[in-house]
């Protein structure tokens, strides 16, 4: 074949190769997900993908489920490079160690465009950032506080607990009926043990040590901490938590609250999910409040959590697609369906939810839950919650470093001379999360 030949053959290559390119350039959206059983799936896909799709034609938007590997696989594809175009984080601790990094886009071109700033509440803005920057929303904001099986509670006489000393009181009532007074357990996830942590520093140290703590202001020696954390040591030798907490998953939890074998659960509205699926069959009503809190902090508090964290990666090819995507998550229309079908996973923070309708299937508990935890960040009146506002090492500490002090081998004092040592040491390094001024 003739030279020439080749050369023009080469040439249509090339030229159709760097056409196909420019194509699809602004077309992918890849997003990866954590773990989420087909019927989650479906309500993505049939809530969020495939709307999407159709209204953007242009973008097409993908997901890839990656399970409880999702944070190692997602650390380890950034530092390459490579990896989504949405970055999908388990909350903003994660988010200034990226940013820090030149990981992730800044956000702000698409706060103006999309108008961001007037459709979501200044907190979660203000928590996104890093040096100034927006480099992150919400997925969902949060809070824990405490399930109990209100018909069991009916049955027993038992007043819903809205001070430690109470709290105490009927759980020692529970123990010697042979009922687990907390359903708890981190089977499947580890970093359960951050929410019981979380638990007593708000309501036993208090929110205002908390906020003290984290701007620096007082070390996370401090006695307020000491007492919080002995406290939680003096529960777990007690058996408030139970025999199988290293054997439970969360869902494991509502089950065993459900059906009786104990009586509360300290945990995260992402719990709801799971209410009407186990709490019916079981004849049982569930109850919800705010965990009960030390008389000199007054009434119970709901330490806020954000859950998880959307970005866009500063490597994305299709870095306006990627924030479209993320501006369709907070619609209105993709909240009413999303938590219509699941409840606890998806309560972004939107400013204004009067035009929105839930279907009539969702908890009026849940409602309610979500009204309360509104109001308290309203009112600057929320505490704080150790995944959202600690730094990523400080985090990891405090999830192993708790499980030491629970069997024996360390203290109160080493624990939070360690904790307060990662913190310090995170906090010179420009890595702690953006803390709102009270």
């Amino acid at each position: 074949m003739d030279n020439r030949i080749y050369a023009k053959a080469a040439i249509a290559l090339l030229v159709g190769t760097a056409f196909t390119s420019a194509a699809l350039a602004d077309g992918p959206i890849s997003w990866w997900y954590e773990t989420a059983t087909p019927e989650q799936q479906g309500v993505i896909t049939k809530n969020i993908i495939e709307p999407f799709n159709a209204a953007h034609p242009e973008d097409v938007l993908s997901i890839d489920y990656r399970g409880a590997q999702l944070d190692n696989q997602m650390r380890v594809a950034l530092l390459s490079g490579s990896g989504p175009d949405i970055v999908y984080t388990a909350g903003p601790s994660y988010v200034a160690p990226m940013a820090q990094a030149g990981q992730l886009l800044a956000l702000d071109k698409y706060a103006e465009q999309f108008g961001w700033q007037d459709r979501i509440l200044p907190v979660f803005i203000e928590m996104g950032k890093y040096n100034g920057q927006l480099y992150a929303l919400p997925k969902t904001y949060e809070t824990l506080g405490l399930f109990y099986n209100a018909t069991m509670f009916k049955e027993h006489g038992w007043k819903v607990p809205t001070t430690i000393a109470e709290l105490e009181t009927v759980a020692d009532a529970m123990l010697a009926e042979n009922i687990v007074p907390f359903s708890s357990g981190n089977a499947l996830w580890r970093p359960t043990n951050e929410h019981y942590v979380t638990l007593v520093l708000n309501s036993i140290a208090g929110p205002e040590a908390v906020y003290q703590a984290l701007t620096g202001k007082i070390p996370w020696t401090s006695e307020p901490f000491v007492k919080a954390i002995d406290k939680l040591d003096e529960w777990w030798k007690k058996g408030y938590f139970g025999p199988n907490y290293f054997s439970l998953n969360g869902e494991q939890q509502v089950a065993q609250l459900a059906n009786g074998q104990a009586g509360m659960m300290p945990s995260g509205t992402w719990q709801f999910q799971h209410i009407n699926t186990y709490f019916p069959p079981a004849n049982a009503e569930a109850g919800f409040v705010g965990f009960p809190s030390a008389e000199d902090v007054g009434e119970p508090v709901f330490p806020l959590g954000v859950g998880s964290t959307f970005s866009v990666a500063a490597s994305s090819q299709n870095p306006d697609g990627a924030a479209a995507a993320i501006d369709f998550i907070f619609s209105d229309a993709t909240y009413a369906s999303m938590n219509t079908e699941w409840q606890g996973e998806w309560n972004t923070p939107l400013k204004d939810l009067s035009g929105i309708t839930l279907g009539d299937g969702v908890l009026p508990l849940y409602t309610e839950a979500m009204q309360t935890l509104a109001q308290s960040v309203a009112e600057d009146k929320y505490g704080y919650t150790t995944w959202t506002f600690l730094p990523p090492a400080t985090v990891s500490f405090l999830v192993s470093g708790i499980e030491e002090v629970w069997l024996d081998r360390t203290d109160t004092k080493q624990f939070l001379e360690q904790l307060d040592a990662t913190f310090q040491q995170e906090m010179a390094e420009g890595k702690v999360p953006a803390i709102p001024a009270r």
